[in-house]
């Protein structure tokens, strides 16, 4: 009888509490891997919403757990279903463990929270590491301000989770922009565990649309809050300069996020009406299809549209979020010492000419390639390899044929 197919399987976890950055990037590394390696299969656990309105490679699925989301205080509450938290969060580690367990998977990445959100993915890790699979905690580029990640990961016991737990960290950045784990104090055997990959690269899928309505006007100007969440001071700005200032040349798409309060975009969309150069749509889940195709992107600078300035090497203004974490504020502020992009201070001048001014000027900035940084679009290849070495050890290989965990 021939040899066993081999099965190799990743499970990621993604908590998404809110907003789309944790999903895209995970999204991202796994449309990435399945296409590097074709006995690769892909498995997400996600909290968010609207994972089903995104397409996704064959041999990439998901699972969704039950949605959570932070308040302004800082505890969070059940998205949808009439539960306490501690009764939803106790359904969610069921939920990741029986997964897990059912799933078998060879990696278990885990993206940015190293013991999942409130802890729901301890168990899980600790029932993978006895079976042998690799462990490996995801993080951005920049986590916070390094006194407030160190507080945190303090209060979580994360530490731990990195000596004991994890056997591999990769940072989704290169230290020379972002220190992802600047101010924290971890001990020598933990540190060697880490592995700066580069940001991510983002290419247009295969199955990208071509650009219809808002898209297919150019040139244009893409702005974009992301979630949208907390996007609203972005977009009145924009359109306040806009409405100031009819000469600015190039028309405006803007993106308000499928989490923007209603009010807010109805408000917004009204605005819209009333300005012949300027276009509004509430989500797009191909993001990089209108990111190809402006002139120049006005953003917050969250860490999946960082990577996609970067890759499609467009001129960028950064108006950065400075709370509840100085995460977007740290990048942008770093990213434009290099020259890759322009910051604009929310908590500066604020007038509409100041944009207005910004927004003449964009299209005339300097593209990102004309800085030459040494594996700035590395990560997923960088990743993939790593990915490599893990799977194609004699060992794994005989194991993963034998359909052993």
């Amino acid at each position: 009888m021939g040899q066993r197919r081999r099965h190799c399987r990743l499970l990621i976890y993604s908590h998404d509490s809110f907003g789309l950055g944790h999903l895209r990037r995970c999204r991202a590394i796994a449309q990435a891997l399945v296409s590097h390696r074709r006995d690769l299969t892909v498995l997400i656990l996600s909290g968010s919403p609207i994972i089903g309105s995104f397409s996704f490679s064959s041999r990439v699925d998901f699972v969704r757990i039950p949605g959570v989301i932070k308040l302004r205080h800082g505890d969070y509450t059940a998205l949808s279903l009439d539960m306490g938290i501690e009764e939803i969060l106790a359904m969610r580690a069921e939920i990741i463990r029986h997964t897990a367990e059912a799933f078998a998977p060879s990696i278990f990445l885990v993206d940015k929270e190293p013991l999942g959100l409130r802890g729901e993915v301890r168990d899980t890790l600790t029932m993978l590491k006895a079976r042998g699979a690799l462990l490996v905690l995801g993080l951005r580029d920049v986590m916070d301000e390094p006194m407030q990640l160190a507080e945190e990961w303090q209060r979580k016991n994360a530490a731990s989770a990195l000596n004991d737990l994890y056997d591999s960290i990769w940072v989704y950045g290169l230290p020379q922009i972002c220190n992802a784990l600047e101010g924290i104090r971890l001990p020598a055997s933990t540190l060697a565990k880490v592995r700066y990959t580069g940001y991510l690269r983002r290419t247009l899928s295969k199955h990208a649309r071509t650009a219809v309505g808002p898209a297919s006007s150019r040139p244009y100007l893409l702005v974009t809050t992301g979630g949208g969440g907390d996007g609203a001071a972005l977009i009145d700005w924009v359109l306040r300069a806009y409405e100031h200032d009819p000469t600015i040349p190039h028309r405006a798409l803007l993106v308000l996020g499928p989490f923007m309060r209603s009010t807010l975009q109805q408000g917004f969309m009204d605005r819209v009406a009333r300005l012949p150069r300027v276009e509004a749509i509430t989500f797009e889940a191909e993001m990089e299809s209108l990111m190809a195709a402006a002139d120049g992107i006005v953003a917050m600078g969250g860490y999946n549209t960082f990577c996609e300035i970067l890759s499609f090497d467009k001129p960028a203004v950064i108006v950065p979020r400075e709370a509840p974490r100085l995460e977007q504020f740290i990048r942008a502020q770093r990213a434009q010492a290099l020259g890759l992009v322009h910051m604009l201070s929310a908590t500066e001048n604020r007038s509409a000419q100041r944009m207005a001014t910004a927004l003449h000027e964009l299209p005339l900035q300097p593209r990102p390639s004309q800085i030459q940084i040494p594996g700035l679009l590395d990560g997923l290849s960088v990743i993939a390899g790593l990915v490599d070495e893990w799977l194609d050890q004699p060992a794994r290989r005989l194991s993963l044929i034998s359909g052993r965990p």
